[in-house]
């Protein structure tokens, strides 16, 4: 243990030195010769990326941002899929000192615009079949993946990097500004340094326990912090190869392509796993599979029963948030390694101290007795977060700031494995993407027929949990199979294409609180009820 304290001290004085400059961190250390990344279309049709390729790339992309009026500490988004474009987009962004802000693909219009709002971006990338979903405002746009004149492609052929040097902003330098999926509220700006990287890198190591010869697949989708540490930084900072799949999950393709590149170290979420086990596809023979991993939502029994038996492998189920990184989980360390327990998150893992405050008083709850979760933030030297932007969240720092609130309840038992018991918040997380009920229940109230809504969580066999909505309608409409699904359509344009209602109910009211806040628990209560569950 004494090797994994200094290995964390060494990771924090790497990425928290005053001139600590992340081009340099990520790419321009590493041999020029190395593999850097691979970008699969699907099977049989994968392009290799050396550092020194992706520090070329990068220099070009920095200099077209430049000429565009980028510099330090400016916030530039991207709307891009999983490609070499958009690795080469952030690392071009951050040699100049300024701050990425990434956006999901699947947001629409208004989601896109708020989260740009918010940021103060100055400048978005979005590829060219994302372009419409970028709406006008005082930021300006550049155009990936075309080979239009003026987009990015074009822009960098025509640029000389060789003036092109990178910005040493230090550990305490802004390296992102990104937002929080959004409960009982507007989803809230988390602005982190660079030395949040460290936390990553270490739990590459220890929670993944990825290896300098290790063949790493992260099927998370950069757009979220999960995708974009796991699949993109900690494994360019570690000098691991790292794989990028284009498109979406299929099992055929994931099977394939764990077969063809000799994957060992595999991470992705609990549904991404239960379609592995619900489909009819052979796994192939001859696998190189060593780690499976899984973030993003609990993971339940069935997973493991099907991976002990299929795989001869045990999926180490992991934890974490958009403020703190990765805190807990079944490591896969060798120094570190705990039997994986059916129902459990793990224990916290190094850089990070985790207890569970009583109910009713900010002091440590007895072992096995369910309370609130936090981070001991005195002794967490990973955790870099310090509030939202704009000082919104204080009440979830306690004790005098002693102790940070996950939000989740959950319980330590004496050998400090910790047992998720349930949110105290109203978030949904569905196939690992976690959504608040906020910007859903907005975009309903926009259209003509709905008077009041409420969404919820309900549960689902494959995705986790899936968006229910609750939806009083305005007078003289009447619910109908077609309103269900032009209400549907609605949220996949007006918000996010992956969090549309699955069922919708048609209700004559929403229970309320005196103060008339909608009591969602109240609903997910009634609706469990009904369910027999």
């Amino acid at each position: 243990m004494d090797e994994v304290g200094a290995r964390v001290g060494r990771l924090l004085d790497e990425f928290g030195a005053p001139q600590a400059d992340v081009a340099w961190l990520l790419c321009d250390r590493h041999p020029a010769g190395r593999t850097a990344l691979t970008v699969a279309q699907g099977p049989g049709s994968v392009t290799t990326w050396t550092y020194g390729e992706l520090g070329e790339a990068s220099r070009r992309v920095a200099a077209v941002l430049a000429g565009a009026g980028v510099g330090r500490g400016d916030r530039v988004a991207t709307v891009m899929g999983k490609s070499a474009d958009l690795v080469a987009v952030v690392l071009g962004i951050w040699r100049l000192g300024a701050v990425y802000t990434p956006l999901f693909t699947a947001f629409a219009s208004e989601a896109i615009g708020s989260r740009l709002t918010d940021a103060g971006a100055v400048l978005v990338v979005a590829d060219d079949d994302q372009l419409a979903k970028v709406p006008d405002g005082p930021w300006s746009v550049l155009v990936a993946g075309t080979d239009a004149t003026d987009g990015l492609q074009a822009r960098m052929a025509a640029e000389n990097p060789g003036g092109i040097t990178s910005v040493p902003v230090g550990g305490d330098g802004a390296l992102v500004h990104m937002f929080t999926s959004g409960t009982t509220g507007k989803p809230k700006g988390v602005v982190h340094p660079v030395r949040y990287v460290a936390g990553w890198q270490g739990y590459l190591e220890f929670g993944l326990g990825v290896r300098a010869d290790s063949t790493f697949w992260s099927g998370a989708d950069p757009g979220w912090a999960y995708g974009l540490y796991t699949a993109i930084v900690a494994p360019l900072a570690a000098g691991v190869p790292t794989i990028l799949l284009r498109g979406g999950f299929s099992p055929e393709t994931t099977w394939d392509l764990l077969h063809e590149l000799a994957v060992t170290d595999y991470a992705a979420a609990p549904t991404v796993y239960r379609g592995l086990r619900a489909s009819a596809v052979t796994i192939p023979a001859g696998l190189a599979l060593q780690r499976l991993s899984s973030a993003g939502e609990p993971l339940t029994p069935e997973v493991n029963e099907w991976a002990e038996q299929a795989l001869g492998l045990r999926v180490h189920d992991h934890y974490g948030q958009t403020e703190l990184g990765m805190p807990i989980g079944f490591p896969h360390h060798p120094q570190l390694e705990v039997p994986v327990r059916s129902g459990a998150m793990g224990v916290a893992l190094p850089g990070w101290t985790m207890t569970v405050l009583d109910e009713d008083r900010d002091v440590p709850a007895p072992p096995g007795k369910s309370g609130r979760l936090a981070v001991v933030v005195a002794e967490s030297p990973f955790m870099t977060f310090h509030g939202y932007v704009g000082g919104v969240g204080a009440d979830r720092f306690r004790a005098e700031g002693a102790y940070f609130l996950t939000g989740d309840l959950a319980s330590i038992d004496s050998d400090g494995v910790i047992r998720f018991s349930s949110r105290d918040d109203d978030v949904i997380i569905m196939a690992g993407y976690r959504i608040g009920p906020f910007d859903i229940e907005s975009t309903l109230l926009r259209h003509p027929a709905v008077d009041e809504c409420a969404v919820v969580g309900a549960p689902d066999q494959v995705r986790g949990e899936v968006v229910e909505a609750f939806v009083v309608l305005a007078r003289d409409t009447a619910g109908s199979d077609d309103l269900v699904a032009e209400l549907q359509q609605w949220v996949k344009t007006g918000y996010a294409a992956h969090a549309y209602p699955r069922r919708i109910h048609f209700v004559d009211a929403l229970p309320k609180t005196p103060s008339g806040k909608i009591q969602r628990a109240q609903l997910r209560r009634d609706r469990a009820a009904a369910s027999g569950l």
